[in-house]
């Protein structure tokens, strides 16, 4: 039986990983830091590692050397948050085999695993990262499809009239509907789809940090600093960049934004050098710049230096025929990854996803998806395994009373707001006390949901409950009103 050794400083990272070789056969031993990885492999020696390349206590670079003065032949695959040729060369040249970049694929991790225990050692540094980048293609071919509706028709002959030229795009559409899939498209359809593609969630870069993320930064730069960090920007060098949700990012960032795309070139913080650019960005928001720029949250000048084009991605409930294909696309995409075979969707199911609204399009979609198919115990995936408020959808969907003598639930001005009556007798049981007070549960858990936008976590908390017990309470309610 093969030994791997895992180094991750992310514990839950090196826990998903343990269960999921150890599934596949293999003997799994965890280190959380590099330096008690180093200590294990002075008495040990494992078949392969498989270790990230940025540990809080050392750097991946770093730690490949040392392993490889214990261990000269043993394989190393790194695993790396960024797709991108760059830090492929850097870990191949301090000894790494081999590499896999976030967000981690089960299947790919196994194939990689398996080649390395195979073959030789490669020397060739470029054509692990050629076979790389064509596995990484063929992965995205595989990963996305399209709809046929016209509206996305005509937002594809968009992508082709764009992508060959350097334009700078702006994608527009809410979230979830699929605007980083559009990104990915430009991108692979243009001349730079041999080059690094880089997506950065501008939502989630801290005020403090940003910079250092899009930017990089130099050794004692800012307390903290311990190392030099090459930047997003840097690394998607003779590429393409996509800024997510960009409207999100302060004013000051916006202002070195600016002097990227002014002057082709940036510097890292703290630094004192330029560092010439050669980069694409695609930018994207779900709402419009042009009013964030009359409101004073988004610079005018960097509006307009970005809006070279602008494409529009539709949300999901505006092309109704192409539910069905992306749920069958997602449907696959979860019975390989599950190892299940779910032959498709009950006729009542089908419905029910053409009845809906998909408040969270795509996103929304494919997670309903794979939480129906980890539930679903046949060859067809019924209503019964879908979340309470998308099967219950069109019994939600009245409108209040004019009047109510009794407590009215509030309505809540929202577009995601569902309406429910105030029911007088209950819907579920016989007259009784214990049937008036569920239906009372019920209304006031609806009316959570309602506040909450459907958002069962936020409602549990509302609730003062745990998640497990709302579900618990939905699952009762609708065995309740289909007897």
């Amino acid at each position: 039986m093969k030994k791997i050794l895992v180094i991750d400083d992310d514990r839950d990272m090196c826990l998903l990983l343990n269960k999921f070789l150890t599934s596949k056969g293999y003997t799994v031993n965890e280190s959380y830091s590099g330096k008690k990885a180093l200590e294990y492999l002075e008495t040990n020696k494992p078949d392969l590692v498989l270790c990230d390349f940025r540990l809080e206590d050392m750097e991946g670079n770093i730690l490949l050397k040392r392993i490889k003065e214990l261990h000269s032949e043993l394989p190393v695959i790194i695993i790396t948050g960024y797709s991108d040729i760059k830090i492929a060369v850097e870990v191949m040249k301090s000894g790494a085999r081999d590499y896999i970049a976030k967000p981690l694929i089960p299947d790919e991790i196994l194939i990689v695993i398996e080649r390395n225990l195979s073959e030789a050692p490669q020397t060739d540094a470029e054509s692990i990262i050629s076979r790389k980048n064509k596995a990484v293609v063929n992965q995205e071919n595989s990963e996305y499809i399209f709809g046929e509706t016209p509206s996305f028709t005509r937002l594809l002959h968009q992508v082709n009239l764009v992508a060959p030229t350097d334009y700078s795009v702006i994608i527009y559409g809410e979230s979830g509907s699929g605007k980083e899939v559009i990104a990915h498209e430009i991108h692979r359809r243009s001349k730079r789809a041999n080059m690094p593609f880089v997506a950065i969630d501008c939502g989630a870069l801290s005020k403090e940090l940003a910079a250092s993320e899009l930017f990089g930064h130099e050794k004692g730069s800012f307390t903290g600093a311990v190392m030099q960090k090459t930047g997003s920007f840097e690394i998607a060098s003779g590429g393409t960049i996509f800024l997510d949700e960009i409207a999100n990012l302060s004013y000051e960032i916006q202002i070195s934004l600016l002097r990227v795309i002014q002057e082709r070139k940036m510097r890292r913080v703290g630094g004192i050098k330029d560092i010439e650019l050669d980069v694409r960005i695609l930018i994207a928001s779900n709402e419009s710049l042009w009013n964030k720029t009359r409101t004073g949250k988004f610079r005018e000048d960097l509006y307009h230096r970005f809006n070279e084009f602008a494409i529009d991605v539709p949300p999901l409930r505006e092309r109704k025929e192409d539910i069905l294909t992306f749920a069958n696309h997602f449907l696959k995409q979860t019975n390989k990854q599950l190892g299940k075979k779910v032959k498709g969707f009950s006729q009542e199911t089908e419905e029910v996803f053409l009845r809906y609204v998909w408040y969270g399009n795509l996103r929304e979609l494919k997670n309903v998806i794979k939480r129906a198919t980890l539930l679903c115990e046949g060859d067809w995936l019924e209503a019964r395994y879908l979340p309470f408020e998308i099967s219950n959808f069109a019994k939600l969907q009245f409108e209040p009373e004019a009047t109510s003598v009794a407590s009215p639930i509030p309505v809540v001005s929202s577009p995601r707001h569902v309406e429910v009556p105030h029911r007088t007798t209950s819907v579920f049981a016989e007259n009784s006390l214990k049937a008036a007070s569920i239906d009372v549960e019920y209304e006031v858990i609806v009316d959570a949901l309602k506040k909450c936008g459907f958002n069962k976590s936020k409602a549990a908390r509302m609730l003062n409950i745990d998640r497990k017990t709302l579900y618990n309470k939905m699952n009762q309610y609708q065995q309740l009103n289909n007897t």
